[in-house]
């Protein structure tokens, strides 16, 4: 699978997600979506929403409710692509909504393989294949990362790393939707700085893609540590979101 297969993928995935279509982010000028909820849509979004904000740094897409459009519109045609999602100006679309009880939440980054760069790193450890009848009794704190107890039913495929039989790091995948599967990694404390977590990442990557799906991997822009095992396992950035939510979300 090609980097130009994998890039369309996403922004098709992303196209359902924010009720578009994926070529409205490769168009120079902004575009107003107005959100819906969709049985093909990844399957933790909650929709419609009420502002999500997606750039694959062409332009923005901006899926939201149509009554917050004169709020939206303004903001995303007055400020270049890249302010819009960084303080100080996100300040002003937070502003905004307050009026309406609602807050930005959540600001993310989401990486896809580069093909050139993607392979299977070796780290000095055992490393397993792993299904989901693995998974059962990982839902423990230290795999939260790579495992979500919420959407257990969605986690179906995971690299493990072992020293004499005991896991030691565990990346793994859920099927948010069809086409894509998305990586979380997590590596023992005690056996961290080793290069354990991208091999991991890079080896579920591959088995990803040879099952015929795109691995795609996500962290909060200030995730550092996150960000870099995504480059050192031969990801790219590929586009990032802000959503809105109300106040009351802190407390469901």
């Amino acid at each position: 699978m090609t980097n130009q297969q994998m890039l369309q993928i996403a922004m098709e995935q992303s196209a359902v997600d924010a009720n578009c279509a994926a070529q409205d982010f490769q168009k120079t000028e902004n575009v107003i979506a107005y959100s819906e909820k969709s049985p093909d849509a990844r399957r933790y979004l909650e929709l419609p929403f009420v502002c999500s904000l997606i750039s694959y740094g062409n332009n923005i897409v901006a899926s939201i409710e149509a009554q917050y459009e004169n709020i939206v519109r303004p903001y995303i045609e007055k400020y270049p692509i890249e302010y819009c999602f960084e303080t100080p100006n996100l300040h002003v679309l937070n502003d905004a909504f307050a009026a309406y009880q609602m807050k930005v939440w959540f600001m993310a980054e989401y990486f896809l393989p580069d093909s050139r760069l993607l392979s299977r790193k070796e780290c000095g450890y055992d490393m397993k294949v792993l299904t989901q009848e693995d998974f059962h009794l990982l839902y423990v704190p230290e795999w939260s990362n790579a495992l979500c107890e919420k959407r257990k039913e969605l986690d179906v495929l995971g690299i493990g790393a072992y020293e004499n039989g005991k896991l030691i790091g565990l990346a793994a995948c859920s099927a948010d939707c069809d086409t894509m599967r998305q990586i979380g990694v997590d590596v023992l404390p005690q056996y961290r700085r080793q290069g354990i977590a991208s091999a991991l990442t890079s080896t579920l990557a591959v088995e990803i893609m040879d099952r015929g799906k795109v691995p795609f991997y996500c962290c909060a822009w200030s995730n550092v540590k996150f960000a870099r095992n995504a480059v050192a396992s031969g990801f790219k950035p590929a586009w990032v979101e802000m959503t809105v939510k109300p106040e009351a979300y802190a407390q469901m």
